[in-house]
């Protein structure tokens, strides 16, 4: 990742209403949350969540997917973790064992009926 874009990336993070959709998005797992389940856990209007949704999608955090009628969002883990390896590249001076925590990845064998990841 680079600067430009990991300025983007906290800078989308950096309001309370996308920082909460973000984590309430990490939380769903790979599933992801339809816009309108997103916006009822959220309280937020629907033009509201729309603009937080485009800050957060230009930031390259969140992909969406049409599914009929409805718009079904998702964290972008793979963003996500560029962030945080971005925001830890020179952390400890380069000792591995200083307490990092590891990458979060979607449990690919659906194991956990959560989708959690296998680091949480």
């Amino acid at each position: 990742m680079d600067t430009p874009l990991a300025l983007a990336a906290l800078s989308a993070l950096s309001h309370e209403s996308r920082l909460a959709a973000f984590r309430r998005l990490v939380e769903a797992g790979p599933a992801g949350m339809t816009v309108g389940d997103l916006r009822q856990t959220l309280g937020l209007p629907a033009a509201t969540l729309t603009a937080h949704l485009n800050v957060l999608r230009q930031a390259q955090l969140v992909r969406d997917q049409r599914e009929g009628r409805v718009i079904r969002v998702r964290a972008n883990f793979d963003q996500m973790n560029a962030l945080v390896a971005y925001l830890t590249a020179n952390c400890c001076a380069g000792q591995i064992d200083c307490g990092v925590v590891p990458q979060c990845v979607p449990d690919p064998t659906g194991s956990d009926p959560a989708g959690h990841c296998s680091a949480c």
